[in-house]
């Protein structure tokens, strides 16, 4: 069951786009060592910047995307996360925080959950992408998410 699909693009992020990277330094590392060069050169500075510039890319990668949601729908009352196997549904009611990346690319969205579920007490997630003339304009995934968990908070303090 999901609804309203609000992610994407992650597949490109967290599996093609390190393969790509990763295949590009392995060509330049080997390139490298084909090529030659001087007899009496030494082959380890050219390993040193793919070496260096494959830990920048590792470091990188874990910190803004592959911390990302796979998918995140909206069904209802609720979110349906899905990361790596793990599907999960949340009631807006139980998000105490949304928070909207500015001015990065991939724009990121961040929900703090009152309780930890099994991904954790925070879900990161890039919404669709849109295009805007305005760099400045909120994100519209951004500014629903954050009008519909304020509408579920009200309806859940009235009862």
């Amino acid at each position: 069951m999901s609804g309203e699909k609000l992610s994407g693009g992650t597949f490109f992020l967290k599996r093609i786009l390190p393969a790509i990277w990763i295949g590009f330094l392995l060509l330049f590392a080997i390139m490298a060592f084909v090529s030659g060069g001087d007899e009496n050169e030494e082959p380890l500075p050219l390993l040193l910047m793919p070496v260096a510039m494959a830990a920048f890319g590792v470091f990188m990668f874990k910190k803004l995307v592959w911390d990302l949601a796979d998918d995140v729908s909206l069904a209802g009352d609720a979110l349906i996360v899905r990361k790596g196997g793990i599907e999960e549904r949340i009631r807006l009611a139980e998000i105490m925080n949304v928070s909207v990346t500015q001015m990065t690319n991939p724009t990121r969205i961040s929900l703090r959950l009152r309780k930890k579920c099994r991904l954790g007490d925070e879900i990161v997630f890039m919404p669709k992408s849109e295009f805007r003339f305005n760099p400045f304009a909120r994100n519209k995934v951004g500014e629903k998410l954050i009008l519909l968990v304020d509408r579920a908070r009200q309806t859940e303090t009235m009862r």
